[in-house]
């Protein structure tokens, strides 16, 4: 296929998670990939999402090239346990569950997520398995400690080998 006809067809905007992890040759390919006619032509638009390593990887001399090229950097920080509450009430509400939760286990797990969104929906979502599995039709604290407390001694052990 020529350039000339990549013109006029649409281009997808892929994205990729854990880009600090990507190798560096794949991202430099990215600058090439993403321009015909050196920049006066974008091709392809690519979300890069990862965490502080990947804007370090940026000053890097392989990929100041591409770093120069970025033009929107959002860095994220922690988010605070009363956004996570809010995020979390939201999506009950939203999914027409709003007292699935007691007020109690939204405190818990805002805690326990540490400021990751992601991580309180993944905690929240292994405890939703879990009452769908035991027919529980609201989720406490109780469940909370019933899940994961078994998984607390297996989880340090295993961040203690990493360091």
């Amino acid at each position: 296929m020529h350039l000339r006809n990549i013109d006029r067809q649409m281009v997808s905007s892929p994205s990729v998670d854990e880009s600090q992890e990507v190798m560096i040759p794949v991202l430099a390919e990215l600058r090439l990939l993403s321009s015909a006619r050196l920049d006066s032509h974008l091709l392809l638009t690519v979300v890069l999402a990862g965490d502080q390593r990947l804007l370090e990887r940026f000053r890097c001399d392989e990929l100041v090239p591409l770093g120069s090229r970025i033009r929107v950097k959002l860095a994220l920080e922690r988010s605070a346990p009363e956004e996570l509450r809010e995020c979390l009430v939201h999506a009950l509400h939203s999914a027409g569950v709003p007292k699935l939760m007691t007020p109690e286990l939204i405190t818990t797990l805002c805690d326990h997520a540490q400021g990751n969104l992601r991580a309180l929906m993944n905690l929240a979502g292994e405890l939703l398995a879990l009452a769908a599995q035991r027919e529980i039709p609201q989720l406490d604290e109780k469940l909370f400690f019933e899940a994961f407390a078994a998984s607390a001694p297996a989880q340090t052990k295993t961040a203690a080998r990493r360091r």
